[in-house]
């Protein structure tokens, strides 16, 4: 293992003082624009990929059962943020975080032209694995980077983080109605096509700007020796193999990919974190920080798992039970997609504003992380009020309210685990570490895609009531925990 107690630190880039991008170093708006587009071809996608799955071929879908695509849909999501291990692996190991960010757009603009030229399973299968992968190169990889903007201390670390998820919503607000737009008026296949030529913008936009980023970002952490490439390359193949083996052994199939997915996240996470802790790389106050972001990761996960139902429960909610008549005319399902980033562009400059105006005085991570899970959970008990109804039965205004709950929910956590996992990462762990995060994303995803063959109209009451319920559960306990968290988290709050 190659010792990086040699390296130093790249020179400080003169634009971390800057404040040309709204306060914030003026590096952080090619990166703000590069995530944007890749969100707007990702959620554009993901509007309508459900509901692709279990229309029927009348309708221009593939006919699947309800069931089955729900899980499908939250296998995938759980992949693409399970794959950032991957991502992380090639740029803190081979690669450089700035140079796999670029490589990983280009795969993903070769999964949507797949999804929209490739007919039928040929497309989703293609598709989805190229999204998935590419994904998360890319996210991991532009996390770290947006971290590199900053010092340690620096108090407009969180607003950044801030500004950065709302270049993320912005293109989530775009891309499901303009790809909902396109599927209702001309087919599922001109949506899947408008998410290409998105990726395809982001992917222009980023390298004219990539020059400007910092040193850092392109520096290789823990450098692979290269005798030891032949064996990275076997585990690799054979790894490949394995997977191509249970799937025509009928072991992996649409029904059981969620649990799957479940299955590979625990187990990467319990080996990230035991590899991390047992590195040599990693001193003292470092590893206890990752012991700290355990219940973080914990929480994390919980949150997500009732957040992602949004592409899951929501859908199916939303094309069956919701009242989309605007003015005499029914809106598309995935425009139901847009209701939360409309929310997060209003409301991330609020909370940008009062995390820096409150500096060191604002809440400590785990509180807010708390506070979000608790939130996220009264946000399912609101379904309540509409338990049992018929079709068409809840109207526009209340999932509304529902999603205005959800965006805060999401603001107390989100862009502050993005934020705590470049404080908390050990130097020689930097992007993987920003994995570890999305590790605990990606085990929600799934279990948002599992938990959705649970739901049915019959017994949506249990359904939600239960599982807000434990959200909320989880969210207390780490309010209890929160001051033996921020002294393990030494000094980072």
């Amino acid at each position: 293992m190659s010792d990086t107690s040699e390296l130093k630190p790249a020179p400080r880039p003169d634009d971390r003082e800057s404040h040309g991008f709204f306060g914030q170093p003026r590096a952080l708006a090619n990166i703000f624009g590069v995530e944007m587009w890749e969100r707007f071809s990702f959620y554009g996608m993901q509007g309508i990929l459900l509901i692709y799955l279990y229309y029927s071929a009348e309708k221009g879908g593939l006919g699947v059962d309800q069931a089955t695509a729900a899980g499908i849909v939250g296998a995938y999501g759980g992949a693409v943020y399970l794959s950032t291990i991957l991502g992380a692996w090639l740029a803190d190991r081979l690669f450089g975080s700035e140079r796999v960010l670029f490589w990983s757009a280009v795969v993903i603009m070769a999964g949507h032209v797949a999804l929209a030229l490739l007919p039928g399973f040929a497309g989703v299968i293609v598709g989805l694995i190229f999204v998935a992968v590419g994904s998360g190169g890319l996210k991991a990889n532009a996390t770290r980077i947006v971290g590199t903007l900053y010092d340690e201390h620096d108090s407009r670390r969180d607003a950044g983080f801030s500004l950065f998820y709302l270049g993320i919503n912005l293109g989530a607000f775009f891309g499901p109605l303009l790809t909902g737009l396109l599927q209702t008026t001309w087919g599922f296949h001109y949506g899947f096509g408008l998410a290409a030529v998105g990726m395809a913008i982001g992917l222009i936009q980023y390298s004219i700007g990539r020059k400007r980023l910092p040193a850092e970002a392109k520096q290789i952490p823990n450098p692979l020796p290269a005798k030891r490439y032949p064996l990275v390359i076997g585990i690799a193949v054979a790894g490949l193999v394995i997977v191509l083996a249970l799937v025509l052994t009928g072991v992996i199939t649409a029904q059981n990919l969620a649990l799957v997915v479940i299955a590979l996240t625990i187990a990467a996470a319990v080996a990230y974190f035991a590899v991390i802790l047992s590195s040599r790389l990693v001193n003292g106050e470092e590893r206890s920080r990752i012991v700290a972001f355990i219940p973080l990761f914990i929480t994390n996960a919980a949150f997500w798992s009732l957040y992602q139902q949004q592409f899951t429960v929501l859908t199916i909610y939303s094309d069956e039970r919701l009242d989309r008549n605007l003015f005499g005319w029914e809106f598309p399902v995935s425009w139901v997609q847009s209701i939360n980033p409309v929310f997060i562009i209003i409301l991330s400059g609020v909370f940008a504003a009062i995390w820096t105006k409150w500096g060191d005085k604002q809440p400590s991570t785990p509180l807010k992380f708390a506070a979000g899970t608790i939130l996220m959970g009264l946000a399912f008990w609101l379904f309540l009020f509409w338990a049992g109804g018929g079709k068409n039965s809840t109207p526009l205004l209340a999932i509304v309210g529902i999603l205005f709950a959800f965006t805060v929910a999401e603001l107390l956590i989100s862009p502050v685990g993005l934020s705590a996992s470049t404080k908390l990462a050990p130097r020689a762990f930097q992007a993987q570490m920003v994995a570890l995060y999305f590790l605990s994303v990606a085990l929600g995803t799934a279990m948002a895609g599992q938990l959705a063959k649970l739901y049915a109209p019959a017994t949506e009451g249990i359904y939600f009531g239960i599982i807000g319920g434990v959200a909320v559960a989880i969210g207390a306990v780490l309010a209890l925990l929160s001051p033996w968290v921020l002294r393990m988290m030494r000094g980072v709050r």
